[in-house]
């Protein structure tokens, strides 16, 4: 049974969301539309997680630790790695919380995790790839977002960073062929420069960038052998309309001032709750519907299997 002594606090630092927005670019390669949901709750999502288990590295190299980074278990994401622990995997589940009054409660009283379920999607667990050895680590990240433009435009005046990222459509970022898109055409109908940089993939399926300034509305062309575009990424709030086209799409898909998300994750404070084994979480573990209220979501979206975090092992006996 867990204590609140026994959760681990590890600090958060701005280069944790720096490398979880690196990975999440990435991400979108290999990520699908789902019907009703935001690309960029996903993406910042996505942020945090990186950040979580990024900083889980910091954490056993800082403390001599020994530890190997292998790749991930999931064989569609090739960019991603697990931890593994004297040849045990580690997964880390971790759970942006972003509500200022549960942050307030779980700096006052971290106890309240304990009586959070430890969830894990049915699907993930029942997935290819995992050995009954393998490690579940449960933890939770307190952190603001600033998604909304007002949150946005207040983030910009106080100077703090953000980074304003528009998802493409999936006829872009996965075209069912896998052919060179041609010359790329981008035009801004701002009064003002905008520095814009394009993500996409090469045609060995390898992320390419491109960052291109593009003066008051001019029509700017690079010849650069795209295979898809899957972002694209502003230096600064847009206040106009932004227009790009491909010969291989035959409609220019323009994006609006309001299109943008801003993925930054304003990170506090990450708890490490416990561990469990993947054989003995899928013994213990109870069905959770979704669109059940949880401590981490005001409903959930998918099936689960969860248990209580209280009855989760301590880190400590981990390491």
């Amino acid at each position: 049974m867990l204590t609140p002594t026994d959760l681990l606090h590890l600090p958060y630092t701005p280069d944790l969301t720096e490398g979880g927005i690196a990975y999440a670019l990435r991400s979108l390669m290999y990520s699908y539309d789902r019907a009703g949901t935001s690309p960029y709750d996903r993406l910042r999502r996505t942020v945090a997680s990186v950040g979580v288990e990024l900083a889980f590295r910091r954490y056993l190299s800082q403390n001599n630790i020994p530890f190997e980074v292998k790749a991930a278990a999931p064989f569609t994401d090739r960019e991603r790695y697990d931890v593994s622990l004297a040849g045990r995997r580690c997964d880390i589940k971790s759970y942006l919380i972003s509500h200022r009054a549960q942050i307030a409660e779980m700096r006052n009283n971290p106890s309240v995790l304990l009586n959070a379920p430890a969830l894990v999607p049915s699907d993930q667990h029942a997935g290819d790839g995992h050995l009954r050895n393998d490690i579940y680590i449960f933890g939770f990240l307190s952190g603001l977002i600033a998604a909304s433009q007002i949150d946005l435009k207040k983030v910009v005046e106080t100077k703090q960073p953000h980074y304003l990222l528009h998802a493409m459509p999936e006829e872009w970022r996965k075209p069912i062929h896998w052919n060179p898109l041609g010359v790329l055409t981008l035009k801004s109908d701002s009064a003002q420069e905008l520095l814009v940089e394009v993500n996409g993939q090469d045609e060995a399926r390898e992320m390419k960038r491109k960052v291109l300034s593009l003066p008051p509305k001019t029509k700017v062309t690079v010849d650069e052998s795209f295979y898809s575009i899957s972002s694209i990424h502003i230096r600064r709030e847009m206040d106009a309309r932004l227009g790009i086209k491909c010969e291989a799409v035959k409609e220019a898909h323009v994006i609006s001032p309001l299109e943008w998300g801003n993925i930054w994750v304003y990170g506090m404070e990450i708890f490490l709750a416990g561990y469990i084994s993947y054989e003995e979480f899928g013994q213990r573990a109870t069905a959770l519907l979704p669109n059940s209220k949880v401590f981490q979501y005001e409903h959930t979206r998918v099936k689960n299997l969860c248990l209580p975090v209280s009855s989760l092992k301590p880190m400590y006996k981990l390491f």
